[in-house]
C-alpha cells in the first residue's frame, strides 16, 4: 500500500471505525455547519453554537470518548486519543476543539474526577460531561506563568466559606464557562495552593474579555476575584493540592497537545500540495518544480516523525510507564517540527499564504504559539536536561 500521511488503524477495528465515523461527522455535517454560518476559526463564538457542537458529539458517541464508560465515554487509552485528537485539526474544522471536549468540557475536566466528592461530581462534573455546563482552568497569572509558585491569587478561610482575591488570565474557554477550577495561594503562606470549584456568577467573580492571541482565536478570558466569598465544600481536593491537581495533568497535557499540532501541520500540508498541483508556473505546475519536491518531502518526514515520536510515548503511557522526559521531549519536536511544516507551506503558497483569511496563513500563527503555550521550548529543554543529566 502507497505511504500516506492519511493513517488507517486497521489492526484496531474499535479505533478504525471511530475514525471513519469521525472523518465523515466533521467532512458532511460540522465542516458544513459552520460554512452555512460563516464560522472560521478566528469567530467569536457563542454558547448556543457551542452547545448544538458538544450535543451532536455526545449524540454520536464522541463527546468525552476517552472517558470510562461508566461516565458515557468509550475509555480510548492514550494512543486511541492521540489518533482521534490528530484527526479533528487535520480537517480544517473550526469548531474541532469541541467534538471530544477539549474546549470547555470533559477532556478539560477529567483529570480531576478522582478529586471530586460527590456533591461535586453532581452539581459540577457530570453536567460538563452531558454538555449541559462548561468549564474552564485557571491557574496563569500575569506575572505568574512558567514560574507558577509567583501567583499572587489568595484564598483566605472565612469560617464555612473561602474569600478568593487576585486575578487570573488567558482562561481557555472562559467567555462561554459555566464555572472556574482556580488555583490560588492560601492567604499567609509561603507554599500552599489550593483549587477550588468557583461558578462564575458568583458575586465578586468578573469574567473579562481575555487578549486575542495571534491565531486569533477569541476563546479565552481573564477571571478577577474581588472578595469573592465561595462555600468551604468547593475546595476540590484537599488544601495544598491545588499545584498537584493544577500542574500533575500537564505532562500528559503537554503530550495531548501534540496530536493536535501534527493535524494542522498535516492540514498544511495538504493543502499545500493541492496549491501547488493547481498553481500553474512558467507553464507547469508549481508542483513540477524540484525545489517544490524538496519541501513537500521534508513536511511529510516532519510529520511522520512527530506522530512516531507521540504514539510511541502514548504507548508508553499506556503500559503505565512514567513519560515525564518523553512527553517534554513530544511537545519540543512536535511545536518546532509543525511549526516548520506551517512555514514552508507559506513558502510554497507565495503571496496568497500571507494574506488574511487564507487558511494556510491561519495555521501558520496558531502553530507559533505553540512553541510557547503549554510549555515554551526552554522549557521542555531544560526539564528534559534536568532528567538526564
Amino acid at each position: 500500500m502507497p505511504f500516506t500521511l492519511e493513517p488507517s488503524y486497521d489492526d484496531n477495528p474499535r479505533l478504525q471505525d471511530l475514525v471513519v465515523r469521525l472523518r465523515a461527522f466533521l467532512r458532511d455535517e460540522l465542516i458544513p455547519y459552520e460554512r452555512e454560518r460563516g464560522i472560521t476559526a478566528e469567530s467569536k463564538l457563542d454558547r448556543p453554537t457551542l452547545e448544538h457542537v458538544w450535543k451532536r458529539s455526545r449524540e454520536l458517541g464522541f463527546y468525552g470518548v476517552s472517558l470510562p464508560p461508566e461516565l458515557g465515554g468509550q475509555g480510548l487509552n492514550f494512543t486511541e486519543l492521540c489518533a482521534v485528537k490528530e484527526e479533528l485539526t487535520a480537517s480544517g474544522a473550526a469548531l474541532s476543539h469541541s467534538v471530544l471536549g477539549d474546549m470547555g468540557g470533559p477532556l478539560r475536566a477529567g483529570a480531576i474526577l478522582k478529586y471530586a466528592t460527590e456533591q461535586q461530581l453532581e452539581r459540577y462534573l457530570m453536567p460538563v460531561i452531558q454538555g449541559e455546563r462548561a468549564c474552564c482552568f485557571s491557574i496563569t497569572e500575569e506575572d505568574a506563568g512558567s514560574d507558577v509558585r509567583r501567583m499572587t491569587t489568595t484564598a483566605t478561610p472565612d469560617g464555612d466559606s473561602y474569600v478568593l482575591s487576585g486575578k487570573k488570565v488567558f482562561s481557555s474557554a472562559a467567555p462561554f464557562a459555566d464555572f472556574a477550577i482556580v488555583v490560588a495561594r492560601m492567604a499567609g503562606t509561603e507554599e500552599a495552593y489550593s483549587a477550588f470549584l468557583v461558578d462564575l456568577d458568583t458575586p465578586g467573580c468578573t469574567v473579562l474579555d481575555g487578549e486575542v492571541p495571534m491565531s486569533g482565536q477569541q476563546m479565552e478570558g481573564d477571571l478577577v476575584f474581588d472578595n469573592c466569598r465561595i462555600p468551604a465544600s468547593n475546595l476540590l481536593g484537599e488544601i495544598g493540592q491545588g499545584l498537584r491537581i493544577g500542574i500533575g495533568r500537564i505532562t500528559l497535557n503537554r503530550l495531548l497537545h501534540c496530536p493536535s499540532l501534527i493535524g494542522a501541520a498535516r492540514r498544511a500540508w495538504d493543502l499545500s500540495l493541492q496549491y501547488a498541483t493547481n498553481r500553474v508556473v512558467f507553464g507547469q505546475p508549481l508542483l513540477a518544480h524540484q525545489a517544490i519536491h524538496h519541501k513537500i518531502a521534508e513536511m511529510a518526514t516532519d510529520i511522520y516523525a512527530a506522530r512516531s515520536m507521540v504514539m510511541a510515548t502514548a504507548a508508553k503511557a499506556d503500559r503505565g510507564e512514567n513519560v515525564s522526559v518523553e512527553a517534554n521531549m513530544c511537545k519540543l519536536f512536535a511545536s518546532e517540527a509543525c511549526f516548520r511544516v506551517a512555514d514552508q507551506a507559506v513558502q510554497i503558497h507565495g503571496k496568497a499564504g500571507l494574506t488574511r483569511g487564507n487558511e494556510v496563513e491561519q495555521i501558520f500563527r496558531s502553530l507559533r504559539m505553540f512553541r510557547i503555550v503549554t510549555g515554551t521550548t526552554e522549557i521542555h529543554k531544560n526539564a528534559i536536561a534536568k532528567a538526564l543529566i
